[in-house]
């Protein structure tokens, strides 16, 4: 099963850049998804939903500012622009237009990570007002996605981690069945409720002191889950009612 790790969708047309980035993301942690045009960026951004993306300015089918302009239709995660033009008004406009950031080549890769990391920071401290929620002995960083419980780091699948990223981004709110098992899964599950129960369950083991008696991530019956407060102490059996 895949560890939870940030994702990095890379859109440039150049195996060489790509081949570059890859190496470097990865060595620093993350998960790489590749394009190599606009189009398939656009379908890799959908289908793969990444934590942030670079964009190359330069592609063969369109350029990376009409790509920009279709993402923030409907995308909000962080956009690196690189590019080997560095005019200033150029830069002004395409932050204007939603870029979060704008890196001219040549750069170090160490630069290009710590950028990134300024951005995922931002991004969710305007989604939470705080990029690590703190809940009991639960802490998650939601920039690092490192996870621990008493001080000491718990490791989480891919989906085991979003399910606990979409509850702390709604910390003491209910999130909804239905939101959960779409923004997860997406339409592959339908309303399959079981799927959601299962990875809750397991998510429960890990984070719980007692699985069966859960305090953290509590029901609210026949209607979906939430992240409890830290200073509210509940208790409820772990079998989740329809």
């Amino acid at each position: 099963m895949s560890a939870a790790r940030n994702t990095v969708l890379i859109i440039d047309d150049e195996p060489k850049i790509r081949r570059f980035l890859r190496a470097g993301f990865e060595l620093h942690g993350y998960a790489v998804v590749e394009a190599t045009s606009g189009a398939e960026g656009l379908k890799a951004a959908m289908l793969s939903n990444p934590d942030i993306i670079t964009l190359d300015l330069l592609l063969p089918d369109m350029g990376g500012s009409d790509v920009l302009e279709r993402l923030r239709g409907w995308a909000s995660m962080p956009v690196i622009i690189l590019s080997a033009v560095s005019d200033e008004a150029e830069k002004v406009r395409l932050l204007k237009a939603g870029a979060d950031d704008y890196v001219t080549k040549p750069f170090g890769i160490a630069e290009l990570v710590a950028r990134c990391e300024a951005a995922l920071r931002r991004y969710f401290r305007g989604k939470t007002e705080r990029p690590v929620v703190v809940a009991g002995p639960l802490t998650i960083d939601l920039v690092t996605r490192i996870v621990t419980v008493g001080g000491a780091e718990v490791k989480l699948t891919r989906k085991e981690y979003r399910l606990l990223q979409i509850l702390a981004a709604h910390a003491g709110l209910v999130v909804t069945h239905d939101l959960l098992i779409r923004d997860i899964w997406g339409d592959s599950q339908g309303d399959n409720i079981q799927y959601l129960r299962i990875l809750v369950r397991k998510l429960r083991q890990k984070i719980e002191a007692d699985p069966n008696l859960p305090r953290l991530v509590v029901t609210e019956s026949g209607v979906g889950y939430r992240l409890q407060s830290a200073r509210t102490d509940v208790l409820e059996p772990a079998e989740d009612p329809a």
